[in-house]
């Protein structure tokens, strides 16, 4: 497979291990460069990629980081053999003994970032300036990981991931399982508390379904020896502390490829779509609800409201309970992040009844996800319904929903 710009590889020592592997996966071109000029090679060759390798050039280090965490479009580094303490955007790999077979694909899964990036980048360039844009925050603030685990280090793992990002917990991979197929989640971490054979079923379970091929996944415990189509699985021993930082830059180039991945739905919906939640903006929303109730008016049938508000006023708890619902509600029915962080949902050709069907079912999930070990920190929506009668229009249905949870409050 061969890129325009070339991969950079820069080293203080030997690196013909490093270059036969990535030769063999047939990446190329390939150019080498020592530390002293690594960051004019980097501003000549404009490179696809970077790769470091060497313990003893951390001071440099951080300064090449920065020089490719602001270029566009997006640009993976990759060290080999991290220090203790990298830059943000330095992407581990753990050459064991001395082996670079995973690097490809390594590379090739942060490749493909890259190339979604410069797509997203494409297409908002060509459109007239009504569209989303991509927002500049860190992507690690939007992102939510599965932790797995039972052993005695599960709760202070909690407690230091739960400082940087969203957690979500599993005491099973049965679990675990559940939530990898309603939540969208930016990566695993597979803690203490399984045997090996458990271990080694569960990666080659994720291993077989291509949803999670090319997920960030950190084991922390030893694990099997077996080799996993995984491009991004590591290994990661040590205190939490340690642990974090090592999971910290996948999860974020994950992260940063969902938003990519969101904006890219947005711009094909012409800008009708939330790229932060996937519902439905709010002008379309209200477009949207104004013509489905002039509809169901004129034609006939059932219309259902449900409105979803969180009992803690927590951004990051909102966001991520919005994109549950975008994730599990059905095809026919719309919805809404509003200013005030509350959902509303639209149920089409739907009866009081199974308006409550569906509110259920997707309140508990919510209630269902935590956001790390305190009950406190756990999404627990307040659901109120309302249904459509024959004198409503769009705003008697949405007053009166506001009405019942106001009364619902006050009680």
């Amino acid at each position: 497979m061969s890129y325009q710009a070339p991969i950079l590889v820069v080293s203080s020592g030997d690196r013909a291990a490093l270059v036969t592997a990535l030769s063999t996966a047939k990446l190329f071109p390939l150019i080498d460069a020592g530390w002293t000029d690594a960051r004019d090679a980097v501003k000549r060759l404009q490179p696809a990629a970077v790769i470091v390798a060497g313990r003893g050039a951390e001071p440099s280090f951080g300064a090449l980081a920065q020089q490719v965490a602001a270029m566009t479009p997006y640009v993976p580094l990759i060290a080999i053999d991290p220090a203790d303490r990298s830059p943000d955007n330095a992407i581990p790999f753990v050459a064991t003994d001395g082996n670079f077979d995973r690097l490809g694909a390594r590379l090739r899964a942060a490749l493909r970032v890259r190339t979604l990036h410069a797509t997203v980048l494409r297409r908002l360039a060509s459109d007239s300036g009504a569209l989303p844009r991509l927002p500049d925050t860190d992507p690690i603030q939007d992102a939510t990981v599965l932790l797995i685990g039972r052993g005695a280090a599960y709760p202070a793992l909690s407690v230091a991931l739960g400082e940087r990002l969203g957690v979500v917990g599993a005491l099973s991979v049965e679990a675990a399982a559940k939530h990898l197929n309603t939540r969208d989640l930016d990566g695993i971490i597979l803690g203490e508390g399984f045997s090996p054979r458990v271990v080694d079923a569960f990666l080659t379970v994720l291993s077989e379904d291509s949803r999670f091929r090319n997920f960030p996944i950190v084991v922390t415990a030893p694990g099997p020896t077996t080799s996993y189509d995984l491009p991004n699985l590591e290994f990661a021993l040590g205190d939490p502390a340690h642990i974090v930082a090592d999971a910290m830059p996948l999860i974020r180039q994950h992260a940063f490829e969902a938003r990519l991945s969101r904006t890219l739905k947005s711009l094909d919906a012409g800008g009708l779509l939330d790229p932060r939640t996937g519902l439905l903006t709010l002008d379309a929303f209200n477009r949207d609800f104004a013509t489905a109730v002039y509809q169901t008016q004129t034609r006939g049938g059932g219309l259902a409201v449900a409105r979803f508000a969180l009992t803690r006023q927590d951004p990051r708890a909102q966001l991520d309970a919005a994109r549950i619902i975008s994730r599990l509600m059905r095809r026919m029915d719309f919805g809404v992040l509003q200013d005030d962080g509350t959902v509303l949902v639209v149920f089409a050709e739907t009866d009081l009844r199974s308006a409550q069907a569906i509110a259920r079912r997707l309140s508990s999930v919510m209630k269902q996800t935590s956001h790390g070990a305190r009950r406190e920190q756990r999404i627990d929506p307040e659901v109120t319904l309302a249904t459509l009668l024959p004198t409503d229009s769009a705003r008697s249905v949405l007053a009166r929903l506001l009405e019942h949870d106001a009364r619902r409050a006050a009680s």
